[in-house]
Order: C-alpha cells, then structure tokens, then sequence
C-alpha cells in the first residue's frame, strides 16, 4: 500500500459521517516508559556478500535500556478513533567483537572497543473502527501508517561505519480490550509480514481506571521485525516491561 493510497483513505475515513454518541473524552494522552532487553539484533550492511553478519545485541555490552513513548488520541465517536505515536527508540553501548567485522565499507578489529549505536524511530498514525463492542469489550480493526528513522553506527578509533533508513510501511492494526470493573485488560497489535522483512509491535497490558480522566496500564511489549534486502540485513527482537500513565481531559 502506498503512502497515497494511506492518505486518501484516512481523509476519507476522517470526512465521513460520525456516528455514535458523543465521547465526553474526545481525546486521549498516554505516556509509556519502561525497561527494555534485546533478544535478537542480527545486522549485515550490505547485504550482498561483501559485509560481516553479527550479533549487535552480543557486542554491546549493558542494558536493559530505559526507553518511552507517546500516544495522542481523538475519539470521533464510540467506534472511529484516530491515534498517533512517537516512539523514539536509541540503544548505544560499548563492545567489541571476537572476530574482524566489515560494516558499511570499513573494517572493526577484534578485540579492540568500539561504540555501537542503534536507532529505530517509529512515527504512525492509526485509524481504527470498532467491529464489536459491548460494556465489558471491545474489538477493534484498523490501519497504521508507519514511518521509520532507522540508523546503526559503529566507531572504533577513527573508523565510524554508518547505515541510515527511512522508509515508509503499512501495517494492519488489531486490539482487544475487556473490561472488569475499573480493571481492564488490553492487548494491541500494529503487524504485516510478507516480501522482504516484517515489522511487528504487540502488547498485552492490565489498565486500572482512577476515574473518567486518570488511568494507569502496565504490562509487556514486544516489538520484532527487520529488512532483509541489498543494502542491509537487520532483524531485531526487543521485549519491553511497560508502564504507562493515561490522561482524558
């Protein structure tokens, strides 16, 4: 799906007619935080036979790493909402490798430090309808435009070899939410597989509702996926402990 074809259907999915009772929140802030680990963050740049494939996640050294995120959203009415995110996303650390590493046209020695960098800025916007809904759920389809700022750097010395994406993806969007009381259990879905990489980001989380504006969630995040085309190879797993804070003025 091109990105054309995403801003024509969420214009007219934004034009059309509202349904629904009115919300007495039309809007919606969320602000997650939470430790993250990798589990897997294979890269090859490029990917033609020329460059190292190695474990990023086993060279830099530390973590968990501390990140955040954060949500707006605009209730249209009981079963259209539009919700956008910031997920900035930066791993760095020192390490080394057991063997000579070639990435994006320089030489890393063994042995020898280096400074390792990983970026994956996510940007989306997500249109959803809910198809089901009753006072104690709810399950919603949607679409979510995705625009990722992606970037893996590593310097050793005056040796810095660097790769930056940009890049567009569409993703399908699914959540589910039940409700017991003031508890709530959520889970939330943006995925698409198929062609050359994926791209999946799912959690599942409990939310306690103070009153009608305050609310707090916690729970698990994952978030997977990569590219495997000529100019690189990346495929990461990152698994988040998430905690966040909810605002309907």
């Amino acid at each position: 799906m091109r990105l054309p074809i995403v801003a024509a259907l969420l214009f007219a999915a934004l034009a059309a007619p509202v349904t629904g009772e009115a919300q007495t929140s039309p809007f919606e802030f969320e602000l997650e935080t939470g430790p993250l680990w990798q589990s897997r963050n294979d890269v090859e740049v490029p990917n033609d036979g020329t460059a190292s494939r190695f474990s990023l996640d086993e060279a830099l050294a530390g973590g968990p790493f501390w990140v955040g995120r954060v949500y707006l959203t605009w209730h249209r009415s009981e079963s259209q909402s539009l919700r956008l995110l910031y997920a900035p996303l930066t791993l760095s650390g020192e390490g080394t490798v057991s063997g000579a590493v070639d990435f994006a046209g320089e030489r890393f020695q063994p042995g020898v430090p280096f400074q390792g960098r990983y970026r994956f800025n996510s940007y989306r916007a997500t249109y959803r309808w809910r198809v089901a809904g009753a006072e104690k759920g709810s399950f919603w389809l949607g679409f979510t435009a995705k625009v990722r700022d992606a970037a893996i750097e590593l310097v050793q010395g005056t040796t810095n070899g660097r790769s930056d994406d940009l890049g567009f993806v569409p993703l399908l969007h699914v959540a589910v939410e039940r409700r017991f009381g003031p508890v709530s259990a959520l889970v939330d879905v943006d995925a698409l597989a198929g062609g050359p990489g994926r791209a999946i980001d799912a959690s599942i989380e409990v939310e306690y509702e103070f009153d009608d504006r305050f609310a707090l969630q916690a729970g698990y995040r994952t978030v997977e996926g990569g590219a495997d085309v000529d100019s690189v190879y990346n495929f990461a797993w990152l698994n988040y402990g998430a905690v966040s804070v909810v605002w309907r003025p």
